[in-house]
């Protein structure tokens, strides 16, 4: 097994989230979190249902949704928590795609008729959107549908919440609010040695010790092994693919609208993923990339090896 420099786990990486958030014992982590981010417009969540995160469309050829954390209030609105570690297109189109399983599920009760539950969906992101560079004070999006005139609320049960975590640089000294801490420890958690003393309640205190890996079983942390090499194959892969300026060419692609630069950029991250063993469908949902087309890269990655 591998020896680790960092203290407490990664939480960008799939198992490291997971951990933190998505186990039935350390429920109170997220639900402090969801509390701290909505409380202005949902009052006190009580509990929390966790729910099945893989999703079905309505018919067998559809595409599947896989949420990474999906929950249930004792309300019952709806939420969908996603981590997403590298730059995707049309990640905003995704969310959206993904709202609408919560909001169909809704429709299968007897004499149905048609009011709904809210729907949250929060994505945490280690990327910048492109057209956000030039606001790097603004980190959190709030987004609703609303009247383009007079820029009030049309519909307030769909919600969508934006996080882009590489423009929270704020230091340990500089944290004001809740929220401030909570954003800090996801971002720095794996770069921190010890509880500082800002941090020393006992939301905080429960989760240093959760992601404390000294205190991991055998089997723990081999799956945080896997899944911080993925992580880091990934950020790799984007490093190289910067280097030999595929990057550019997605970006140069995206503002002339020229596909052949932003398929490359899916293909170097497949391949990366198709060598860490990733199943078909995360790197489909990671890349944007069909079926057939990570299959072909599949046949060939056995060819060449």
């Amino acid at each position: 097994m591998a020896e680790f420099t960092e203290r407490y786990i990664n939480p960008f990486t799939d198992y490291g989230f997971k951990k933190l958030f998505g186990e039935e014992p350390n429920k109170d982590l997220l639900l402090d979190f969801l509390n701290v981010l909505l409380q202005e417009e949902q009052g006190e969540i009580i509990d929390l249902t966790y729910l099945k995160s893989e999703h079905l469309g309505t018919g067998e050829l559809d595409r599947k949704a896989i949420f990474d954390l999906y929950c249930e209030n004792e309300r019952g609105e709806k939420f969908i928590v996603e981590l997403q570690k590298t730059k995707q297109n049309f990640f905003k189109d995704r969310t959206v795609y993904y709202s609408t399983f919560p909001i169909r599920e809704q429709a299968k009760r007897a004499d149905w008729n048609y009011e709904l539950k809210a729907v949250y969906t929060i994505a945490i992101l280690d990327f910048v959107f492109d057209e956000d560079k030039q606001d790097p004070a603004k980190f959190r999006y709030d987004i609703k549908l609303s009247d383009t005139e007079t820029k009030e609320v049309f519909y307030d049960k769909l919600t969508f919440i934006y996080l882009e975590m590489p423009k929270f640089n704020k230091t340990i000294e500089e944290l004001e609010t809740r929220f401030d801490k909570w954003l800090y420890v996801i971002r720095n958690l794996n770069r921190l040695d010890k509880v500082p003393e800002k941090l020393r309640e006992r939301v905080f205190e429960k989760l240093f010790e959760t992601a404390e890996i000294a205190k991991f079983t055998p089997e723990q942390i081999r799956s945080y092994e896997d899944s911080l090499k993925y992580y880091r194959d990934m950020k790799n892969s984007l490093d190289t693919a910067r280097e030999e300026g595929l990057l550019e060419g997605i970006e140069k692609g995206i503002e002339k609208g020229i596909e052949k630069g932003i398929e490359e950029g899916k293909m170097v991250v497949a391949v990366e993923m198709i060598k860490a063993k990733e199943p078909l469908e995360k790197i489909m949902r990671f890349t944007g990339l069909s079926r057939e087309q990570v299959e072909e890269l599949k046949t060939n990655q056995r060819n060449h090896s």
